[in-house]
């Protein structure tokens, strides 16, 4: 079972923009509560997507320069990359039905959800 990582500045192109897997970024704050409301959708997605999708989590308050790059102008925002280019981006919360039909296409086909 996977969780999120914590990903900051220095590490987001090794972790994130190189992954081998399509890797979902939850920009979020700690005092954000539709954050907190999403948290648990989000380790929820890494564990049941373990082996599919690689999660990461960035604080925005503590990686201001990453999230100005990206364009993260509220949050939570949800942003899927893969093979280092942006693909998906969600703002606000959505719920885990409505979440994970945005991300299964993305994901890689060998291991579809709808095989299961």
């Amino acid at each position: 079972m996977s969780a999120p990582i914590y990903v900051k500045s220095e590490a987001f192109e090794r972790d994130v923009l190189q992954s081998p897997k399509p890797t979902l970024v939850d920009f979020y704050a700690d005092w954000c509560g539709p954050c907190r409301a999403l948290a648990p959708v989000v380790e929820e997605i890494a564990a049941e997507l373990d082996g599919q999708l690689k999660v990461a989590k960035v604080n925005v308050d503590e990686n201001e320069t990453l999230s100005r790059k990206y364009g993260v102008q509220g949050i939570p925002t949800l942003v899927l990359f893969r093979e280092g280019q942006e693909v998906e981006r969600i703002v606000g919360y959505l719920p885990k039905n409505q979440l994970l039909a945005v991300l299964e296409p993305h994901l890689a086909t060998s291991h579809s959800r709808a095989a299961k």
